[in-house]
């Protein structure tokens, strides 16, 4: 007796994720599908799958983020009980696609009698029935090694880059400290631009307090663009932009993949001497986060593209040529 397997795709996704899900949908022209979350009175959170996915490969989409009065753990949570219930309904692999991984700066012991919450993540994930992980942007590169099992880890420079290159101005990517100078190097590269860097000191006694010191590189009357990967209380990246703003930098451009945006962000970006945010969907945009600086491009293309390749067991690294690793 001979069995022939045919591979069945299925994608569906969290409550905090459903714009961004449904036009990965889009780009694969499949349709996204329906896990049924409710909640009982408590607050518990109950999923069933609206068809069988057994032996399917099956994409578990959620963004990991507040959303709608309900915080970052919530969707944690919804997230986990997915892929729990996706694995108890026989699904043959099941991925988890976390566009925004959370806690993923809790990646070290900066101090002692501190958590690893990011490698705690992913060892839930893990339990919980995960055979892989894909994410965009990771804090670290480190936090792949915490899931044990294949991590695909994308980026989001590609659609940044894109916008970037039709500026046609004289250049210079800023990186907002020494730590990302790796990534900066990777835009220069790429749109043919100068570096420079921001010294900088982080206060030791209060969290998201930085003071910025002096600008390495020439960036006076020239167009600069601060990178970095997110983007929360806004206090690094807005000290960044003022110290530019004081060595003459003729524009000034924030480009990042996460737009988390806590508490004063908005307000610091709104005051900040920054012609334009780039941010991506990889995170919602709720309406009191608006702005007129903040453009919001899209990563649905490059996740639907790497579903494709994990889908298809082909190269993922083919999508960026390998930048992606560098």
């Amino acid at each position: 007796m001979q069995l022939l397997n045919h591979k069945k795709l299925h994608i569906v996704a969290g409550r905090a994720t459903q714009a961004l899900a449904t036009a990965i949908c889009h780009e694969l022209d499949v349709s996204l599908g329906s896990p049924n979350i409710e909640e009982f009175a408590n607050g518990e959170i109950h999923v069933k799958y609206g068809e069988s996915i057994r032996g399917s490969d099956v994409f578990i989409v959620q963004t990991h983020a507040a959303w709608e009065g309900r915080s970052i753990n919530d969707s944690i949570m919804e997230h986990l009980i997915l892929v729990d219930a996706a694995k108890r309904a026989s699904a043959k692999r099941i991925t988890v696609v976390a566009p925004f991984y959370g806690y993923s700066r809790q990646d070290r012991k900066a101090s002692g009698r501190e958590p690893i919450t990011a490698r705690l993540l992913a060892d839930l994930f893990l339990a919980a029935g995960a055979d892989r992980l894909v994410s965009v942007d990771l804090h670290s590169g480190q936090i792949q090694g915490f899931f044990d099992g294949p991590v695909d880890h994308l980026t989001a420079m590609p659609v940044l880059i894109d916008w970037l290159s039709d500026l046609d101005d004289d250049m210079v990517i800023v990186s907002p400290d020494a730590g990302r100078m790796k990534v900066a190097e990777r835009y220069t590269n790429l749109l043919n631009a100068d570096l420079a860097y921001v010294h900088k000191r982080r206060s030791d006694d209060e969290k998201n307090t930085v003071e910025a010191k002096e600008i390495i590189g020439h960036v006076e009357g020239r167009t600069c663009v601060l990178i970095d990967d997110m983007i929360d209380t806004g206090g690094t990246i807005c000290a960044a932009a003022e110290l530019l703003h004081e060595y003459k930098a003729k524009r000034i451009i924030i480009a990042t993949t996460h737009g988390v945006f806590s508490g004063p962000a908005i307000d610091r970006l709104k005051n900040a001497p920054v012609e334009t945010v780039l941010v991506t969907d990889t995170l919602p945009l709720d309406s009191e986060k608006h702005a007129d600086k903040i453009q919001v491009l899209s990563v649905a293309p490059i996740i639907a593209r790497a579903i494709s390749a994990v889908f298809e067991d082909t190269s993922v690294s083919e999508i960026f040529d390998g930048n992606h690793l560098a």
